[in-house]
């Protein structure tokens, strides 16, 4: 394994790329294409506080703040800084918690958390309006905010995660946080339980994320997570490359690769861990920024595009990994313990 990775420093190249690809707004784009959307906005924003630039994250959640929508989320995707899909999902909206309390354990801001509290309130109001007699969150509104029938196992494993961190800011405000409890109750109960309300309009098992985000937020820990880990390791991972993003396609994604390394130091895989987070650097440009994914039949990068969000992966991965924070196990405890 290459040592130099466990330096801070080996990422200054990916905190640089997120910065130059932050606006004046706040907006962290993917790339120079314009891009964006709220979830990976997070991402790199959470990027960011690692390396403790405290202002340019505050100013990546003051627009989330200034631009939710009056249901409580955020549009789906922008092309610059204009929606171009106005889908409302979830998950994005859940997302803002996990971002905040992750801002918070590295700061000890709690002005700055209480500033973010109306915006909280009325993602989890979005996201309990959402949620089905079965547990299940329907992944979004569509652009006419209507409901859109389908609930996904990524998603709703992300939300619980999220709803997770919201409990953590409630009990730091002393605030009742029962009605969270509920509604992860119910979601952890709905994923182990009734798996047919979940991809009822697309199967989407074939997706790594769909094994290893229950894990990686929670849902799964012990015996039943290595057993989980254990189904489908061979399925996905590609020795010596990574982690794919879909079953059958012979192509391996850093972002995947980076949340699976937490994912497994979650469940308390260190070993594994840090050997397919080895893997990675092997992935970057000449400027010692990550591509998306690498094609390895053809020896090719594809698509030809650097993603900010899968910079901030990365750095939070190594985070998890080298403890370069004191965010370092947002995603290796329970907060609302």
């Amino acid at each position: 394994m290459n040592k130099k990775i466990d330096k801070k420093d080996h990422y200054l190249d990916s905190l640089n790329y997120i910065c130059s690809n932050q606006l004046e707004n706040g907006m962290i784009l993917w790339d120079s294409s314009g891009k964006f959307d709220p979830w990976d906005h997070i991402e790199a924003a959470m990027a960011l506080t690692v390396f403790d630039k405290f202002e340019d994250a505050k100013k990546a959640y003051k627009w989330l703040i200034k631009n939710q929508t009056p249901q409580g989320g955020w549009f789906s995707e922008y092309k610059f800084e204009l929606p171009i899909d106005q889908k409302q999902e979830t998950n994005f909206a859940a997302y803002f918690a996990t971002g905040i309390w992750h801002y918070y354990l590295i700061t000890e801001d709690k002005v700055f958390l209480e500033v973010c509290l109306n915006t909280l309130c009325k993602s989890i109001s979005f996201i309990a309006d959402l949620q089905s007699k079965h547990g299940d969150i329907l992944w979004a509104l569509d652009e006419y905010t209507a409901p859109m029938d389908d609930s996904l196992i990524t998603g709703c494993s992300s939300i619980y995660k999220s709803l997770e961190c919201a409990e953590a800011i409630f009990k730091t405000f002393d605030m009742n946080s029962k009605e969270i409890s509920d509604l992860k109750k119910a979601i952890k109960d709905c994923i182990k339980n009734y798996p047919m309300r979940f991809d009822r309009t697309k199967d989407r098992s074939r997706y790594s994320m769909d094994w290893y985000y229950p894990i990686l937020c929670g849902l799964y820990s012990d015996k039943e997570g290595q057993s989980r880990l254990e189904s489908k390791w061979k399925d996905f991972v590609v020795e010596g490359l990574g982690c794919k993003c879909v079953e059958e396609e012979p192509w391996v994604t850093i972002a995947e690769s980076s949340e699976l390394v937490m994912a497994l130091m979650n469940l308390g895989e260190a070993n594994l861990a840090l050997e397919l987070f080895s893997w990675l650097d092997q992935w970057k440009d000449k400027d010692n920024v990550y591509w998306t994914g690498y094609v390895y039949p053809d020896k090719a990068f594809w698509p030809e595009e650097k993603p900010t969000w899968t910079c901030g992966a990365v750095i939070l991965a190594a985070d998890s990994i080298y403890k370069f924070s004191k965010g370092s196990e947002l995603f290796l405890k329970d907060w609302s313990l």
